[in-house]
């Protein structure tokens, strides 16, 4: 018994569509969806987004830059000294505020300026705000004082969308019922979800095939062998 060749797969960037029409709305993050609607009716000018990765936090971002002409900053980037030039900008996403080093007194001071400046400030997370390791008092109580809207796990209606939206941002028709059989033996998260789907696209590319449930299957076996060797 033979086997069929495989094509050498190169690893090509693909971008996913990041727009407001784009994003896919559930009971697990229409908290978050309303907090980026209701802008620029907040109540203190500056919010947190928190959730696991691959959960949305940025797209959402990414809409609400689009929306207030936000700057996009990183927090393990931010410095003291760029704060000024950083609220000329009227707007800024701060980015991943749960991943070190942080600047803390940077972080403090872009706080202060909404108020004092009417800086507006959408904050990503993967931890809730009172639960990061902060060590600035005054910065703990900023965050703690922030509207916060929290993403929670997917549930089946939005990680079967999520499915179809990541085959259909690499231009990949998958039929229904290998959706079905994904959906129940797969890890519970958006990110196991781009995973799969950028396993699979690499499989089926190598094979020459269309992604079908046998295609999936190896996906899944290829993920599960990663996860146990690691």
């Amino acid at each position: 018994m033979t086997t069929a060749p495989r094509q050498l797969v190169f690893e090509i960037p693909h971008r996913p569509a990041l727009g407001a029409e784009n994003f896919l709305v559930s009971q697990s993050n229409n908290a978050a969806v309303d907090l980026v609607d209701r802008w620029p009716d907040w109540p203190i000018g500056a919010a947190v987004i928190s959730g696991p990765a691959g959960s949305g936090k940025s797209h959402l971002a990414n809409v609400w830059r689009l929306r207030s002409n936000a700057r996009v900053l990183y927090a393990a980037e931010a410095r003291q000294a760029q704060v000024p030039k950083l609220a000329d900008a009227g707007a800024l996403v701060i980015e991943d505020i749960d991943k070190g080093p942080l600047d803390e007194q940077a972080l403090f001071h872009l706080l202060n300026l909404v108020r004092e400046q009417r800086l507006a400030i959408l904050i990503t997370t993967a931890i809730a705000p009172g639960d990061l390791d902060i060590t600035l008092a005054d910065l703990r109580s900023r965050l703690r004082a922030l509207p916060v809207a929290e993403i929670a796990p997917p549930d089946d209606a939005l990680l079967r969308a999520v499915l179809v939206k990541l085959f259909a941002d690499r231009q990949l028709a998958v039929e229904p019922q290998v959706i079905d059989y994904v959906l129940v033996r797969m890890e519970r998260s958006t990110a196991a979800a781009q995973r799969l789907v950028s396993t699979a696209d690499q499989l089926a590319l190598a094979m020459h095939r269309a992604v079908t449930r046998p295609v999936a299957a190896a996906a899944l076996d290829a993920l599960a062998a990663f996860k146990s060797s690691t």
